[in-house]
């Protein structure tokens, strides 16, 4: 299977290809996160986020992408396994395609900060990759993600966790919470991404519940 062909198969779950590589000689990886724009408006209605049990994303993910690894004879590898827990950074900065942006956080050609991985599929087969993407931080003259952080939490000295989590107890860090981090949404890229503020506001709850 090509990869234009396998880019048509996760697809068809919602998911796209974020990033490819071959971590070994025979060996294909994917790594794999949401196709917008459309993504949040079909996971908010399957059973895993209606149910009212514990991670619905993850089981969501768990489910598609077996699915999806069943259909091509690949494994299937989750960030939210472990520990110890596989190293979808590392996968994703040797692939070529996601890279270290000014602020630290993993940026995307496509998806700029709003990049996360649901999963991976590893094929036991080598497959052509297309050229790699090129990097968007070095086109981005303002980069208005290096002032985007009201308290400086985010930053290339590294991330002030105790300051973000602080900026959003008071009432100035609603606006982070109800549509997503303020760097992340200042990123050119981001912004034509297609990503709903709805899905932004489910993972800001899970990292900073209220």
């Amino acid at each position: 299977m090509s990869f234009a062909a396998l880019c048509t198969a996760v697809r068809t779950r919602h998911l796209a290809i974020f990033a490819a590589l071959h971590p070994a000689q025979g060996q294909t990886m994917l790594l794999l996160g949401p196709h917008e724009p459309g993504f949040w408006p079909h996971v908010s209605t399957a059973p895993e986020l209606r149910d009212g049990r514990p991670d619905p994303l993850d089981r969501w993910s768990k489910r598609v992408i077996w699915a999806l690894a069943r259909d091509l004879g690949a494994g299937a590898i989750f960030p939210s396994d472990g520990p110890p827990h596989a190293p979808f950074i590392r996968w994703a900065l040797d692939s070529g395609w996601v890279w270290s942006s000014p602020v630290g956080l993993l940026v995307h050609a496509r998806a700029g900060l709003m990049v996360s991985f649901r999963g991976a599929l590893r094929l036991g087969r080598h497959v052509a990759l297309p050229p790699r993407p090129q990097n968007p931080c070095k086109s981005c003259v303002a980069q208005p993600c290096r002032a985007a952080c009201p308290v400086g939490a985010l930053g290339a000295a590294g991330y002030d966790l105790a300051a973000c989590h602080g900026w959003l107890e008071g009432a100035d860090g609603r606006d982070c919470l109800n549509a997503g981090c303020g760097v992340r949404r200042a990123c050119p890229v981001s912004r034509r991404h297609g990503r709903l503020a709805a899905q932004s506001a489910f993972h800001m709850k899970a990292f900073h519940p209220r």
